[in-house]
């Protein structure tokens, strides 16, 4: 039986071309979006889009980062980071906005911003299937469609009204081709104090390279200029499930030792949480 489209991948149609012709118009044929040329990409039966064709740079999220991403976010724990976020996104955001989540994961920050617009539309991107299958659900009005990030987004020019940026990789160029000329960029990344109890005490976890973070805040100054910056700060209480779910929904996981998440006393049980939430005009 063929998968039906669901409204909010139904509302976001207009935003989407073709990934291998770039033509405009998807429209949907029997659990399918297929473009005027005849390529054809289809719906899952979670209700996301799989519109990405060949070998995808990044494999996303696997099924056990997801679940301990929803049950870790579930806490509450990152709430300030969602309500910053969506703070920065609909102070210049008009009523009936698009906004387009890049990386989205589970969808959890793009529900934040839609939660406050209450007459906007949303669209998330991932490669993760495990992730947009959550994704697909996270809100009434937020669709979400298979991507790799560091390719030509399948979107056409100047749809978002807003582009949402948190935790996840960065095409800066892609970004400010799709957004609107009176839009906003919100990118939201870790300072060099964020989890550092955790890290203190679990060295291998994987860190961001200060000088990457140089060269991608280089990358986006060729299309971007700051036009408002937040710092987060707070310190978080953490049980011994909730710090294991917080390296857990990360490649942290893959490089942290056993014995060290096994030892009931070495976990901490409270950490720092500290961002910068930073609005982008485009240039």
């Amino acid at each position: 039986m063929p998968v039906s489209l669901s409204p909010a991948l139904e509302l976001s149609l207009d935003l989407l071309c073709c990934p291998a012709c770039r033509t405009r118009h998807l429209h949907p044929v029997r659990g399918a979006l297929r473009c005027p040329v005849g390529h054809t990409f289809d719906i899952a039966r979670h209700g996301y889009a799989g519109l990405l064709t060949g070998t995808r740079a990044t494999s996303g999220d696997d099924a056990a980062m997801v679940r301990a991403r929803s049950r870790f976010l579930s806490t509450g724990a990152y709430a300030p980071i969602r309500e910053v976020g969506a703070r920065l996104a609909v102070d210049t955001a008009p009523e009936q906005a698009t906004v387009v989540d890049v990386g989205c994961s589970t969808g959890y920050y793009l529900a934040g911003v839609l939660d406050r617009l209450p007459d906007a539309r949303g669209l998330g991107l991932d490669t993760s299937v495990r992730a947009l299958r959550s994704a697909a659900r996270a809100h009434d009005r937020g669709a979400a469609v298979a991507w790799d990030v560091f390719r030509p987004f399948p979107l056409a020019d100047g749809v978002a009204n807003v582009v949402l940026n948190v935790f996840a990789p960065r095409n800066p160029a892609e970004f400010r081709r799709v957004l609107r000329p009176t839009g906003r960029l919100i990118v939201v990344c870790h300072t060099a104090r964020h989890l550092a109890e955790l890290r203190d005490r679990l060295p291998a976890m994987v860190t961001i390279d200060p000088v990457k973070e140089r060269r991608l805040h280089r990358a986006l100054d060729l299309f971007f200029e700051a036009a408002a910056t937040e710092e987060v700060e707070y310190s978080a209480a953490l049980t011994r499930l909730d710090a294991l779910d917080l390296v857990a929904m990360t490649p942290s996981a893959r490089h942290v030792s056993r014995a060290d998440l096994n030892n009931d006393g070495f976990l901490p049980d409270q950490v720092t949480v500290s961002v910068l939430a930073t609005a982008y005009r485009p240039r």
